[in-house]
């Protein structure tokens, strides 16, 4: 039988730098994963480029039903950290929005970092190898039944990610495992995902996919609120776009978003000033704050003439037009769900875990790590970052087995 000081079940972000940095502090180190590609949800992020972290990322950017468990993992594996290690691999990068740091070049750098990093710590990998059964031994330790015979280890540690993207290999499996040992699981659902609404709802709004502009969206109340300045892009189906991924985090099955499709413009001042000193027609003047084809579907729902002058425009109906577009009232009947998500929010309960170590309170020697825990990260490389600090945290808690 095969055994191993460490065992890591999923060879993604987190896991395989778990891997690496444990293996690199002296533990024989085994990764697992049933996917047949490696690191496939590194490989097609941001582009293809990988969104790899985010310079500013803080607790203030994660949502979990603890907010403050994320805290010490950041602060003591921060952006800047993994920004060092990936400088001293030579990988070049930029900034591209709002401190999104992603490679010049390609995401396959990333995944080449993170396997000489588990080379440099003589990690074993297994893949694709999947696991049927794990169980506690008597004596301590974990003994998994996989396909490549059973094996046994001091330590267990879970990197399964989440349930997005099935088609790239998510799985339950980290889910199940935890319930196998008494863990709580805050209930999964799609995060950082388009909204779609009724169709009915949706048909004066059909015709606009593909258009995208500027705007402020919000939902939620008190601390449960979210607030995001972003891109907004129409569907077919609904809304997308960074703003819609952003507040999809925070929005509740019936939740209604508010939507300023003008977020630098006092629109009704600047409608009561066209009124007085412009002739143009009202569809022109709204055409210069706002895409053309928004403004006809605009005007044709609140059944306003685009040609009528300025200077004939009802008081109310410009007031109304104002409130329409900065406080656009609507509420999605779902979203495109897991197979277009980028994560998933909810997971392992993390009341159960040690902040510290990632260490399962319920079984010693038990870990969870990554996207499988209840912490889901913003858009905009925050979710990597959790990946590399809670590996991080995981990793400096291990010590090797004394020598036989």
């Amino acid at each position: 039988m095969h055994s191993f000081d460490l065992v890591v079940v999923g060879a993604g972000a987190a896991g395989l730098f778990c891997a690496g940095m444990a293996g690199q502090r002296g533990l024989r180190v085994l990764v697992l994963d049933h996917a047949p590609r490696l690191a496939e949800k590194i490989r097609i992020s941001g582009g293809g480029r990988c969104n790899f972290t985010n310079r500013d990322a803080g607790p203030a950017n994660f949502l979990s039903d603890n907010p403050a468990f994320c805290r010490s993992a950041l602060a003591r594996y921060t952006a800047q950290d993994f920004i060092a290690l990936v400088t001293r691999h030579g990988i070049a990068f930029h900034e591209k929005h709002k401190g999104q740091l992603f490679c010049d070049d390609s995401a396959e750098q990333i995944i080449q970092m993170l396997q000489r990093e588990c080379e440099a710590g003589g990690v074993q990998r297994w893949q694709p190898c999947t696991v049927a059964a794990v169980r506690t031994q008597a004596e301590g330790g974990f003994e998994l039944d996989t396909a490549q015979g059973p094996v046994r280890c001091t330590r267990l540690v879970v990197a399964t990610g989440g349930l997005s993207i099935p088609k790239i290999g998510a799985s339950d499996f980290g889910l199940r495992l935890a319930q196998q040992f008494g863990h709580r699981i805050v209930t999964p659902r799609p995060a950082l995902v388009p909204l779609t609404f009724a169709e009915a709802d949706w048909a004066p709004f059909a015709a606009l996919s593909g258009l995208s502009l500027p705007v402020v969206v919000s939902t939620g109340k008190g601390k449960a609120q979210g607030r995001f300045h972003e891109d907004l892009l129409f569907t077919h189906r609904g809304l997308s776009g960074p703003a819609i991924l952003q507040i999809s985090s925070y929005w509740s099955e019936g939740q209604a978003l508010s939507i300023d499709l003008a977020p630098e413009l006092d629109l009704a001042e600047a409608l009561q000033q066209a009124k007085q000193q412009s002739r143009r027609q009202l569809g022109n003047e709204l055409g210069e704050h706002f895409p053309q084809r928004l403004v006809a579907a605009w005007l044709e729902r609140l059944g306003l003439a685009a040609s009528r002058p300025m200077p004939e425009c009802k008081d109310k109906d410009l007031g109304t037009l104002a409130s329409q577009l900065k406080a656009w009232a609507l509420t999605p009947n779902g979203s495109e769900g897991w197979r277009k998500a980028e994560v998933m929010r909810g997971g392992v309960d993390t009341r159960e875990l040690s902040s510290q170590t990632l260490e399962s309170r319920l079984q010693p020697g038990l870990h969870f790590i990554g996207e499988v825990v209840d912490v889901t990260g913003w858009l905009g490389g925050y979710n990597f970052q959790w990946a590399w600090s809670s590996a991080a945290a995981c990793a400096r808690s291990l010590e090797p087995a004394p020598a036989a």
